[in-house]
């Protein structure tokens, strides 16, 4: 059986050296395995992704080193997939609409002394929507935005058996879902749990490689899976590429981009060889580019 594997970024900004670590990986292990290695625009959210940075990833993974078969999918081309998948999903009677914005959903958690712990403050949702009659639901339908959820106690009765997802290594890991999670918005129609399971399938994703900081939705994607009847393929986790002090290399903290890599001249076959060698993730440089930083990264890594 081919396997197969995808990176895919979303171009809400230039790409930087974490993005960089995870696309490397990708590729290590593509190679290793003989695998098929797809790019991925995760674009859907069009309040955060702007079409002009796509093009300026594509020429970063290219610089890179990195190839891929053509064509690349694009998540705002194929809108009907994910509409197709709500559809399903509403047949089986495992989503409902929810009226609520961030803010009242944090005012019942302070209410019922309910701690968030995600970074937005929402993911322990306390189902203020759940119980709402059918008609109840269907005249605010008519009169307010909402978004769909996922009713994890209902969904979880669909399953046959206690829901897992798979690593690399053949370990079993249990799904655990604590919350009803949201898979359509009102402000972009469709989440990213419910577009990656939907891609994942559609491009006969087998293995599937990313951060560790995604490994808490993989129990919410398996589940999503089972209700539409979706392939499960295997998952790895693998470390994030952090600074010294140990904070996640992101585009929010002005992580060093590979644009401006290859505007100073750096090999990119030597930025490869770093990053895939080192003993633990770590990027040693300061994030913001300056004359004297640049300096210090063509003096240890090299230039073209």
């Amino acid at each position: 059986m081919l396997c197969r594997t995808r990176f895919a970024p979303s171009p809400t900004g230039l790409l930087h050296v974490g993005n960089a670590y995870s696309a490397l990986l990708c590729e290590q292990w593509a190679k290793q395995h003989d695998a098929e290695l797809l790019l991925r625009i995760e674009d859907i959210d069009h309040t955060r992704c702007k079409p002009q940075f796509i093009d300026s990833m594509i020429e970063d993974l290219q610089w890179l080193g990195l190839k891929w078969p053509e064509p690349v999918r694009v998540q705002s081309r194929h809108l009907d997939d994910y509409r197709a998948a709500i559809h399903r999903l509403r047949g089986l009677g495992v989503i409902y609409p929810c009226f609520c914005t961030r803010k009242s959903i944090q005012r019942e958690m302070e209410h019922i002394a309910l701690a968030p712990h995600a970074e937005d403050g929402s993911s322990l949702y306390p189902g203020i929507c759940r119980d709402l009659s059918s008609g109840e639901q269907a005249r605010r339908m008519e009169r307010y935005p909402f978004a769909w959820r996922l009713d994890i106690q209902k969904a979880l009765l669909k399953t046959n058996s206690p829901l897992h997802w798979r690593d690399d290594d053949g370990g079993m890991h249990s799904a655990d879902i604590d919350h009803d999670v949201v898979i359509g918005r009102k402000d972009i129609s469709f989440s990213y749990h419910l577009s990656v399971v939907v891609d994942d399938a559609i491009q006969g994703i087998s293995h599937i490689i990313r951060g560790q900081d995604l490994e808490p939705s993989t129990g919410i994607h398996r589940l999503l899976q089972v209700l539409l009847g979706l392939p499960e393929p295997t998952y790895i986790h693998h470390k994030l590429l952090k600074t010294t002090e140990g904070e996640r290399l992101a585009k929010r903290n002005s992580a060093t981009t590979l644009s401006s890599l290859r505007q100073i001249g750096l090999c990119p076959e030597k930025l490869g060889a770093f990053l895939l060698n080192l003993p633990e993730p770590i990027w040693p440089f300061e994030q913001e580019s300056d004359s004297t930083q640049d300096s210090e990264i063509l003096r240890l890594l090299g230039n073209s």
